[in-house]
């Protein structure tokens, strides 16, 4: 019996995401995501991959850039509105932000992450584990 080939195996940082802003990623329009600062993002650096995984699909990106910040709002008054979500203002971005993040989790910090699709959305366990 042969084994069959498997593609390799790609180290990537794993974070899910929201059906919405996969979809933004996905099509290019959403090209910063931001998380807080705790100790999984302290480890991504430019050039590191990050495997979007949301509802069994899941997307490669690679990092362009990473800034930091104290609160999003310090964040939001340097970074592109429309590169963190096109389809919101920067007032329905921090409403919407803050009902995922606690103020506990802010006061961690904020990372802001210049992201670029480097392979397309597919089902979760086929190519890229």
């Amino acid at each position: 019996m042969t084994a069959r080939p498997t593609a390799p195996v790609v180290r990537a940082h794993e974070m899910g995401i929201y059906k919405r802003y996969f979809d933004l990623v996905a099509s290019g329009r959403k090209t910063t995501e931001i998380r807080v600062n705790d100790s999984s993002r302290k480890k991504i650096k430019v050039g590191s991959l990050i495997r979007f995984r949301c509802q069994g699909d899941q997307l490669l990106t690679r990092v362009t850039r990473v800034a930091r910040y104290a609160d999003f709002e310090e964040m939001f008054d340097h970074e592109s509105v429309a590169s963190v979500n096109p389809l919101a203002t920067r007032e329905e971005q921090l409403a919407n932000i803050r009902q995922i993040y606690p103020p506990e989790r802010e006061a961690l910090g904020v990372v802001a992450i210049g992201i670029e699709l480097i392979d397309p959305p597919r089902p979760h366990g086929v190519g890229v584990t």
